[in-house]
């Protein structure tokens, strides 16, 4: 009996140091996967949302020279502006009209220098990227098949459909896009994201077909990241570098900004930006503009038009990357992430309005909606 007891204590001691060697060599890898587990929890959300690069893999990009933003007369909000505030959690929000600042307000502990996930924002950005290179002839164009622009998808279930498929989120792949289900696509790509593994091979895996491409628009993120494969491949450069060159650094930002990566260097583009709050109104400017910024054409002005009207199948209101609201405006249009990231823009009134929230409860019926009205109204009260 002392003998077993003997061996147990020491097989025991054996897998405690296992354990714990294990526990060491893979410690960061741990960490980020506890961070994606309690990302959204309602006593963290807010800072986690400002520090994503203490969770994260990332990587940081130039501002260029940063002029301030001019400020003019302060703005009105509407009367039921606070109580909006509180409900919908927002952390920060920036209004310009004609260029100039007219209204602002850091909120929940976070102040004006805080980088802030974008969430979805961030695929109107790339949108406006890959504008940029198609002019320049340095990508294949929208009716390209995207499994000859990315060799490594064939096979996939991106078989048979093209740049523009992905552009309006009609690729066709049965991709599970829910947010609060532990166990969906979504969900399972943050966690390859957490542990550092390679997003480029799960989308290389997604092998099933929900529908026909171009036949239908189902908002799958995962199209957003094969654009950036698509963009990557023709260019051999990152996407960060990229958009730092061509985007960021000519229009000089508030502070530099980041992209969180996965284990192998690849930004994470359908969600991953990290930046200030005025720094995003500076990218409505640059829509509302049709992409001159300074006296400077960044962004192609007919891409700029083609991508912020409806351009998927079926009549949704989705164009290139970006949102269109009901009842639009001529070059009304808005950027959006979940839990609450806006950019809002409205070319004929002047006005961009920019809102970073940590609202737990955007899904709920009428929230978005409400939201949408909220911005219109601001930008009418101007």
């Amino acid at each position: 009996m002392r003998v077993f007891l003997k061996r147990l204590f020491r097989s025991v001691l054996v897998l405690v140091v296992l354990a714990l060697a294990l526990g060491v060599w893979k410690r960061e890898e741990i960490t980020r996967l506890m961070a994606v587990n309690s990302l959204f929890a309602e006593d963290r959300i807010v800072a986690n949302f400002s520090s994503m690069d203490r969770m994260f893999l990332h990587t940081h990009m130039e501002a260029g020279t940063n002029t301030p933003l001019p400020r003019g007369p302060q703005a009105q909000m509407p009367e039921e502006f606070e109580d909006w505030l509180a409900a919908r959690g927002v952390t920060a929000y920036v209004v310009l009209q004609n260029g100039q600042l007219v209204a602002e307000e850091y909120l929940l502990g976070t102040g004006e220098d805080d980088l802030r996930i974008s969430w979805s924002v961030a695929k109107s950005v790339l949108s406006l990227l890959y504008g940029i290179l198609l002019d320049e002839g340095a990508v294949p164009g929208p009716e390209a098949q995207v499994t000859e622009a990315v060799p490594t998808l064939r096979g996939s279930a991106y078989e048979g459909a093209t740049i523009r498929d992905v552009l309006t989120m009609s690729s066709g792949i049965r991709f599970n896009e829910d947010y609060l289900d532990y166990h969906s696509d979504i969900n399972r790509m943050g966690r390859v994201l957490a542990l550092g593994l390679s997003m480029d091979g799960f989308a290389a895996e997604q092998n099933t077909r929900a529908f026909q491409p171009g036949t239908r628009w189902q908002y799958v993120s995962i199209d957003t990241h094969v654009l950036g494969m698509v963009i990557r491949e023709a260019t051999g450069r990152s996407i960060a570098g990229l958009v730092e060159e061509r985007l960021f650094v000519p229009m000089g930002l508030e502070r530099a900004p980041l992209y969180l990566t996965d284990g192998f260097g690849v930004a994470f583009v359908l969600g991953g930006l990290n930046m200030t709050t005025r720094d995003y109104a500076r990218l409505g400017l640059l829509v509302a503009q049709r992409g001159m910024w300074e006296g400077v054409q960044l962004v192609p002005a007919d891409w700029v038009a083609e991508a912020i009207r409806p351009q998927a199948p079926g009549g949704a209101l989705y164009g290139y990357q970006f949102w269109v609201p009901p009842g639009a405006e001529e070059g009304e249009v808005f950027m959006r992430g979940i839990y609450g990231q806006f950019v809002y823009v409205n070319t004929q009134r002047g006005v961009v309005v920019a809102v970073n929230s940590a609202d737990r409860q955007f899904r709920a019926p009428g929230v978005q909606a409400q939201m949408l009205a909220m911005l219109r109204e601001i930008a009418a009260g101007l």
